[in-house]
């Protein structure tokens, strides 16, 4: 039987050697088609950095970062950041409230990085923070809630 590929994958090479990508292997989905390949890496304990090439479709008709895209990143990454965390089966989870702050106008070229924080966890739920910045600059700070993947038996 033909393993299915996986969306998670170690980079040993190239400009991201070291990195965790995170690619949708289904073709037409909103994070293959809208999104596209995120690189994700732990930076402490509860603490992830999320990195993600910006590219022209992802702007707005200003040929700034549009705003559902950035929020569209926002949810993304906080998954991929609990996978670097060494949670991968949080990749499973759901968000149940997205708060987000937009500070800043992003631009089409500079990579996205977004640095989450794990403040809390119960039973059920993750609470987390995220900023995301271009080249140092804050861009958009979010808040929000992830339910928990059901344990697999």
């Amino acid at each position: 039987m033909a393993r299915a590929p996986q969306p998670l994958r170690p980079l040993l090479d190239g400009p991201w050697a070291g990195w965790l990508a995170w690619s949708d292997p289904v073709a037409g989905t909103f994070l293959e088609a809208a999104i596209g390949t995120s690189y994700s890496r732990p930076a402490g304990e509860g603490r992830a950095i999320v990195m993600l090439e910006t590219r022209p479709d992802h702007a707005n008709r200003l040929n700034a970062l549009h705003g559902g895209f950035l929020s569209g990143f926002a949810d993304h990454a906080l998954f991929a950041a609990l996978a670097a965390m060494g949670r991968p089966e949080q990749m499973a989870a759901v968000t149940v409230n997205l708060n987000m702050q937009y500070c800043g106008a992003g631009r089409v070229g500079p990579n996205l990085q977004a640095d989450v924080d794990l403040l809390r966890e119960t039973g059920r739920l993750m609470f987390l923070r995220m900023t995301i910045s271009q080249e140092d600059v804050l861009i958009a700070a979010t808040s929000a809630t992830v339910r928990k993947a059901a344990e697999r038996k």
